[in-house]
């Protein structure tokens, strides 16, 4: 015979930091555009040149909310000519709590993207397929590695210039 009991919920007041938690409170469009100005047979595989920003800014009523945008743009080339050109800007409204001021900006420019980008790449899916081409499907984005070459990037820069401003993830 054992002497065991069911483990036991930990109680919050005997002096635990409370635990750093991320809320999702919506998910938008904030802008959209497809333009397509050289509709027609093309015969050659198009060149796609693709563009990703992330953004993030603290909400206006604070409370640990913020705006994250993921704006991802591409354009198409064949032959010479523009077959289309499409740009989408993808925000999430989010709420942070208990989050480390260490923690706070990795948090907001990867994972916060990282949750918004299989909605974006569905959105730019579904217009290039509405515009009459193939669906334009964005291969999935590293955005820990997006995050790091900025944040090098900044660190030169600031070292260039003699201040240190927080990056906002491009490539």
């Amino acid at each position: 015979m054992t002497d065991t009991s069911a483990p036991q919920a930990p109680n919050p007041a005997a002096g635990t930091e409370a635990m750093p938690g991320l809320r999702v409170l919506g998910q938008y469009i904030k802008d959209l555009s497809f333009e397509n100005p050289g509709h027609g047979p093309v015969q050659a595989q198009p060149n796609i040149d693709l563009g990703i920003d992330v953004s993030a800014t603290p909400h206006a009523d604070g409370n640990g909310l913020f705006e994250v945008s993921l704006k991802l743009s591409a354009k198409a080339l064949a032959e010479g000519t523009v077959l289309f050109i499409t740009e989408l800007d993808y925000a999430g409204l989010f709420q942070l709590q208990n989050v480390q001021q260490a923690q706070l900006e990795p948090l907001l420019l990867i994972e916060c993207p990282r949750l918004l980008f299989p909605f974006a790449r569905r959105v730019v899916a579904e217009i290039t397929r509405e515009g009459g081409f193939p669906p334009l499907l964005i291969d999935p984005v590293d955005f820990v590695q997006l995050y790091q070459q900025q944040y090098r990037r900044a660190q030169e820069a600031a070292a260039a210039a003699g201040s240190a401003p927080a990056p906002d993830a491009q490539a």
